[in-house]
């Protein structure tokens, strides 16, 4: 009898016609293909190198740098390179710091300024965003380094301000607070200070809660550390701080704390320049709040500044955030193009060690990898605040 029942076909499927090895097979070539081109790339820099008469280690840095850097933390030519590396990275880490605290006061206040009912105020704000952030940065450091800073008086001639402030063509020259012995008292008044802030913040938070009504949270704390400051202040012998006046000696100006003319136009520009885009971004979030919520603030008696402060500042953040971030990298970024102007930063530092000791690429690598570090670290502390808000909102 003639057996015509169908052949029974195997359910296994080879692995060369299986999509998940082929997946796995084809990022395995791709990932060996970039090894072996960078394996390339690799042997043909040392190479090149060993043409030259160079080899590829950071020994130098140990070795005397024998060149001046006019403004950082003490340093002197006899120090070694790796010294007037770190020197370099300060003052990039001092400038994009204080520029970003300086740039997102301008930008908070001439982003609210742009939604102002008022008509000069709005246009002002409108003028200021549209004029900074269509302006080349490097034109503007230019600017305020030779039309404005390099248009200062000269020394003797200084403009004073309060008494201990002096600003002319070398700089600004600023009190320079000097600790004294009476300062670990002083911060143990701090520290209780702090401790009873803290508990009265959550005692607040608590009780607002409980009450399931909008308030400062830092209404009782804020005040109780003040105080306690205050009175720690004037409790302490001698006091926890002496001021360093800046006094005019000869051609100079001596003590105090100097901002040097290059800082100044640098911190000036970056601020303008970084708080004209962040305006725009603070004006975009507020926008982004639905009308309702101004509304039914209203309806329940809240006055402008009290709906902006608690109704729609907090709904905004969220949104404001993420694009702050990528304007505080941006800054750290820009401040290389200190280099047109002479301010001693991380790049005009790395130029000189390259000139000098002809190691191109440690330095470029060095260089690179510490702007790394700091837009990684920048924007891991901006995640982990615009997660710790988005959780404090739900």
């Amino acid at each position: 009898m003639e057996n015509n029942s169908p052949k029974v076909v195997s359910g296994k499927i080879p692995f060369w016609r299986d999509i998940r090895v082929l997946r796995i097979l084809f990022q395995v070539i791709f990932l060996l293909g970039v090894i072996l081109l960078l394996v390339i790339l690799y042997t043909n820099m040392l190479k090149g190198l060993r043409g030259l008469g160079l080899t590829l280690n950071l020994d130098f840095l140990q070795d005397e740098a024998g060149f001046d850097i006019s403004e950082g933390i003490p340093y002197e030519p006899s120090d070694v390179y790796l010294k007037a590396f770190w020197v370099g990275i300060l003052n990039t880490l001092k400038v994009s710091v204080i520029g970003i605290v300086c740039a997102t006061l301008l930008g908070l206040f001439f982003g609210i300024a742009r939604l102002s009912s008022n008509w000069l105020i709005r246009t002002i704000a409108t003028a200021y965003v549209e004029c900074f952030r269509n302006i080349p940065l490097l034109l503007q450091i230019l600017f305020w380094y030779t039309a404005v800073v390099g248009q200062l008086p000269r020394v003797r001639e200084s403009i004073a301000l309060f008494g201990g402030v002096f600003i002319n063509n070398r700089g600004i020259y600023l009190p320079s607070p000097e600790p004294t012995s009476g300062l670990g008292i002083w911060l143990g008044f701090l520290g209780v200070g702090l401790l009873l802030a803290v508990v009265l913040y959550v005692v607040r938070w608590r009780k607002l809660q409980q009450l399931d009504r909008p308030g400062f949270r830092a209404k009782w704390a804020l005040p109780a550390f003040l105080i306690v400051a205050l009175c720690g202040w004037f409790l302490t012998p001698g006091r926890p701080f002496t001021l360093d006046l800046p006094v005019l000696q000869g051609f100079n100006f001596k003590g105090g704390m100097r901002f040097s003319p290059e800082f100044s136009a640098l911190l000036i520009a970056l601020s303008v320049y970084t708080g004209a885009f962040i305006a725009e971004i603070v004006r975009s979030g507020i926008q982004s709040v639905v009308k309702g919520q101004r509304e039914a603030a209203k309806a329940v008696g809240l006055n402008e500044s009290q709906t902006l402060r608690l109704i729609v500042l907090p709904q905004s953040i969220p949104i404001i955030v993420p694009p702050l971030t990528s304007q505080y990298l941006n800054l750290t970024k820009n401040s290389s193009l200190a280099v047109a102007i002479g301010f001693p930063d991380l790049v005009s530092v790395g130029n000189t060690m390259m000139t000098q000791t002809g190691q191109s690429i440690p330095v470029f690598a060095m260089i690179m990898t510490s702007y790394l570090v700091m837009s990684l670290t920048t924007s891991a502390a901006m995640n982990w605040y615009n997660r710790w808000i988005n959780r404090v909102g739900r």
